[in-house]
């Protein structure tokens, strides 16, 4: 992942006022003359370098959004992109399932047919997925690892589609689940049939309100675990090993048991999320500690989703969240292709409200995820780009909530030996909010909003004291400048 070197307009505003004397960026001193009291000498001050405070952390980008277009070009798209979000700070790339679905050119992959067809085969009335072709696929890859960025597979364990039909005595009538060469699965590698899913002759067991539960897939049998990431012929053999692929999203694991997570990480490793679509912190948490995979954080989604939206209160903010527990395995976001599709409504962070989710999640901890379109977004790029980039330098230390009521969130990440810390001060209201007597780590220091937002310099007094300013219906993200 590439650094960056981002600057706003506040960064070219030199102020000269009282404060402390020090070429020290993150503990100013505080001089005294001899008269006992701390005397803030005459001083010019600017922003820090936050280059200097490079955390290693970096942010995901979910790299589509629900019926990308143009078809056929998606792949060749995103290659396009990659040297601008690695310079953003972008570390990895999530991509859509890259095998060929059921719906052929218009799949987004949710519909999985041949898993070892990457738009390399004619099947489903197409030759390339709806995102391209496997070259352009490994050009992506390629163009990404050339930049520092991992690539993330969005693997889809159950619910196959697009097989032929035959009649399923374990049903009692025909099912869409043979799955070979003439049917579905072109590539020869993975052929399947009514025995390989669930109910079969090894398993009763059923549970006919999964997605499409007569091509739920039976994990239990050793034939496709083989196939799926035992064998070194296996899928997940094949994507990491000869495709190119870093980790992986499991889609929809509520469809699966746990261990079968576990079991193909425990053979490939890597980076790994599930999306275990549940607003429970402890049942996240439960899965997390079952598999070893990280987990979208549906918790701090739906917390952020009752704060700025459904009840309108900050309040919200205190509540449980994976990233308190895991903050190694939370990967936050704020939207992905699911909520922002079909105009949702319940499952939603509105317009007006996505950047303050944004930078929420972008200064707490756990692993961010940036949405493709917001990102796009000319509206919300820059101030992303700068979010990024605090997220990756100096939103470390612990955290501590300063202040809580419904319009107003203000927490601390402390300072520590390597890096300043910041407090960021949230406002939901229509005004510009002024909060007093807030207890930084900062000793007659100069700050500034990082984030650009406010233009305010305050000090802080002897003992850490200030007092701070959020913008209306905005945030601030406040650190320390240095002496000039």
């Amino acid at each position: 992942m590439k650094k960056q070197n981002l600057l706003f307009p506040l960064l070219f505003v030199l102020l000269v006022m009282m404060g402390c004397s020090s070429d020290d960026d993150i503990t100013p001193n505080d001089p005294d003359d001899g008269d006992g009291q701390i005397d803030p000498p005459t001083a010019e001050y600017e922003p820090l370098n936050l280059e200097n405070y490079y955390n290693g952390t970096g942010v995901m980008m979910q790299a589509f959004y629900w019926d990308v277009e143009p078809r056929h070009q998606w792949w060749e798209k995103l290659t396009e992109k990659v040297d601008d979000w690695a310079d953003a700070g972008i570390n990895r790339i999530w991509l859509p399932p890259a095998s060929k679905g059921q719906s052929g050119g218009y799949s987004m992959g949710y519909d999985p047919s041949d898993y070892f067809d990457l738009g390399e085969y004619e099947q489903h009335g197409t030759v390339e997925t709806r995102f391209g072709s496997r070259t352009e696929l490994d050009a992506l890859i390629s163009a990404a690892h050339s930049n520092g960025i991992e690539v993330i597979a969005d693997i889809v364990l159950n619910h196959n589609s697009g097989g032929g039909l035959e009649f399923n005595p374990y049903r009692g009538y025909e099912t869409y689940t043979l799955f070979n060469e003439e049917f579905g699965n072109a590539s020869g590698r993975f052929n399947r049939n009514y025995e390989n899913f669930y109910p079969n002759s090894t398993s009763n067991w059923y549970d006919n309100s999964l997605f499409y539960p007569e091509t739920n897939l039976d994990h239990n049998q050793e034939y496709v675990q083989n196939w799926l990431w035992a064998a070194d012929y296996s899928v997940a053999n094949y994507y990491k090993n000869e495709v190119g692929f870093d980790g992986w999203r499991f889609d929809y694991v509520l469809g699966f048991e746990p261990w079968v997570v576990k079991a193909w990480l425990d053979e490939v490793g890597g980076f790994s999320v599930a999306e275990y679509w549940d607003g429970n912190a402890n049942n996240l948490i439960n899965y997390i500690e079952e598999t070893g995979s990280g987990v979208f954080d549906f918790a701090t989604f739906y917390k952020l989703d009752e704060a700025f939206d459904r009840n309108d209160d900050l309040h919200s903010l205190t509540g449980d969240m994976v990233w308190q527990t895991y903050p190694d395995k939370a990967v936050t976001f704020t939207a992905n292709h699911d909520t922002e599709k079909d105009e949702n409504e319940d499952n939603f962070i509105s317009y007006e409200n996505k950047l303050k989710a944004y930078a929420f999640i972008l200064t707490h901890p756990g692993y961010p995820t940036i949405f493709y379109s917001d990102y796009e977004n000319a509206d919300f790029k820059e101030e992303l780009q700068q979010l990024i980039h605090i997220n990756n330098t100096i939103a470390t230390g612990d955290v501590e909530v300063l202040y809580v009521d419904e319009d107003e969130y203000i927490m601390k990440r402390a300072r520590t030996a390597s890096s300043p810390g910041l407090i960021l001060y949230i406002n939901t209201n229509g005004n510009t909010k002024i909060k007093e007597g807030i207890d930084t780590d900062w000793n007659q220091a100069m700050i500034m909003d990082y984030s650009g937002n406010i233009d305010y310099n305050p000090i802080t007094d002897e003992n850490g004291m200030v007092s701070l300013r959020a913008p209306a219906n905005g945030y601030a993200i406040y650190s320390i400048m240095k002496q000039k």
